[in-house]
């Protein structure tokens, strides 16, 4: 089944390319199904880069998807045509009646800062707490992830002396959990943030499980007991050439960043960067929307979350 998206998304002409199934507005008016409503908080500054990777990782499932990409209306982005948000897009006040089956909360780059003092914070931390009831299940990624910890839970982050930034090999302390239904043992993530949470200050929050670690990158998945909160240090949506990206734009602007770890075939970065973390990535996003969203929430869409 597809993702229903809106009419003319720029991300529909590049994942029909790559032969995901998308369907337009228009053609599920004509269908008698309910699919599944998730909201979507994008605080990355590429916006439409970051739908499109959010959007691929949500593809790989027989279910029907309904998707709206959400802003915040006390901070106005620099790298997104306006035009392009006042059609996609929709913010709190827009969306703050409705319910959705499940919710994303993008990374983004303003981790160096300490939370209070990012312009947006009052109004993210309003939306995190409507989602204890108005969302079923949320699913929190890099700095949306330590923000949502530190909000819910009062866990810390911590400044890291260099950038983690590479893909890292990762361990399951939770193997029989569904978000990890189908995994090996081990597998790869990409990492890039400045700041990090730690596994023991995790362990002494009861609601809390420390799911999935990395020798050299650190804590990787943390969940609540019941599944309603999934946070994610890494971007396991990032496509192949993400982290060159940001590492050539450092360079250029004269700030000496590490070259990203386990990335550049023989550590050389004139050799294009090998995917292989795709697998996971798709099948991290599979298994929340099919455990954790669709087989739990409720079928009447505007029953009150519990």
């Amino acid at each position: 089944m597809p993702i229903k998206i809106p009419d003319g998304l720029p991300a529909q002409s590049i994942l029909e390319d790559e032969h995901i199934f998308l369907m337009t507005e228009h053609r599920a008016l004509h269908q008698d199904i309910r699919p599944l409503k998730i909201g979507i908080l994008n605080l990355m500054p590429t916006k439409i880069v970051t739908e499109t990777q959010i959007l691929r990782c949500l593809s790989n499932t027989p279910l029907q998807i309904e998707v709206d990409f959400i802003q915040t209306a006390t901070h106005q982005g620099k790298n997104t045509p306006q035009e392009h948000l006042i059609a996609f897009y929709k913010t709190f006040d827009d969306i703050k009646d409705f319910n959705y089956d499940g919710f994303i909360i993008t990374g983004a780059p303003v981790e160096q800062m300490e939370f209070e003092e990012v312009d947006y914070w009052d109004e993210l931390c309003r939306i995190m707490d409507w989602t204890t009831t108005h969302v079923h299940s949320t699913f929190h990624i890099c700095w949306g992830a330590q923000a949502a910890l530190y909000h819910h839970y009062g866990v810390p982050k911590y400044q890291l002396e260099q950038k983690v930034s590479g893909v890292f090999t990762h361990k399951l302390l939770t193997p029989k959990s569904r978000l990890f239904h189908g995994f090996d043992s081990e597998f790869y993530a990409p990492h890039s943030r400045h700041t990090e949470v730690r596994a023991e200050d995790i362990l002494k929050i009861p609601e809390l499980r420390l799911m999935a670690v990395s020798d050299e990158a650190g804590v990787y998945a943390v969940g609540d007991a019941g599944g309603n909160r999934f946070f994610i240090m890494g971007h396991s949506e990032y496509d192949a050439g993400t982290l060159d990206a940001e590492y050539r734009r450092d360079l250029a602007k004269g700030l000496e960043p590490q070259m990203p770890r386990h990335y550049y075939p023989n550590d050389d970065p004139s050799n294009p960067p090998i995917l292989k973390w795709r697998a996971h990535s798709t099948l991290i996003y599979t298994n929340w929307l099919n455990y954790f969203v669709y087989q739990t929430t409720p079928f009447d869409i505007n029953e009150r979350i519990k």
